[in-house]
């Protein structure tokens, strides 16, 4: 009897004692993961919205205004400038291709479907000439047809982007 008064007590006070610490544990635990969890959002986010703004500037870089501007000369066939625009709107593509790890799936199909839609645009509007057609006639009526359109695919694609960002911000 007297061992289990010593006993007893003994018992219990050493099972608190482990029930504290393992609880102990636990939210120390916790409290790394969720220190370990807000790191990453402070390094990742920067990075993510960085890729957001390099697609939206491709965006704009291939919106046939902003192509025909940077692209056209004088002195350029239908054809050549033809060439010229598709070749641009690849080459910002593949400038950009690693910018779709950082964001979303959705927004990447945006972007990719931006650039095929403005690719199919030059390449309809030019086949649309006869092949002694100048730039000139090919930028008139590539600008004439994006002036037409409901939406134009670029500013569709920005649009959802921005929306994806303020989801992001909060």
């Amino acid at each position: 009897m007297e061992l289990l008064k010593i006993f007893l007590p003994a018992l219990l006070v050493m099972l608190t004692a482990w029930l504290v610490i393992r609880s102990m544990l636990r939210d120390d635990q916790e409290k790394r993961r969720q220190d370990l969890l807000l790191q990453t959002v402070k390094t990742i986010t920067p990075v993510r919205l960085q890729a957001y703004e390099r697609v939206v500037l491709f965006l704009e870089r291939i919106t046939p205004e902003s192509l025909i501007m940077r692209t056209a000369r004088p002195d350029m066939t239908a054809q050549q400038l033809q060439s010229a625009l598709v070749t641009g709107v690849r080459s910002e593509y593949e400038h950009n291709l690693s910018q779709q790890i950082y964001i979303t799936n959705e927004a990447w199909e945006m972007v990719k479907n931006a650039r095929g839609t403005v690719v199919r645009l030059v390449n309809s509007v030019a086949s649309q000439l006869p092949p002694t057609a100048t730039g000139e006639e090919l930028s008139r009526l590539l600008l004439e047809e994006v002036m037409e359109m409901d939406a134009e695919p670029t500013k569709t694609a920005i649009a959802y982007i921005k929306a994806e960002i303020a989801r992001i911000m909060g």
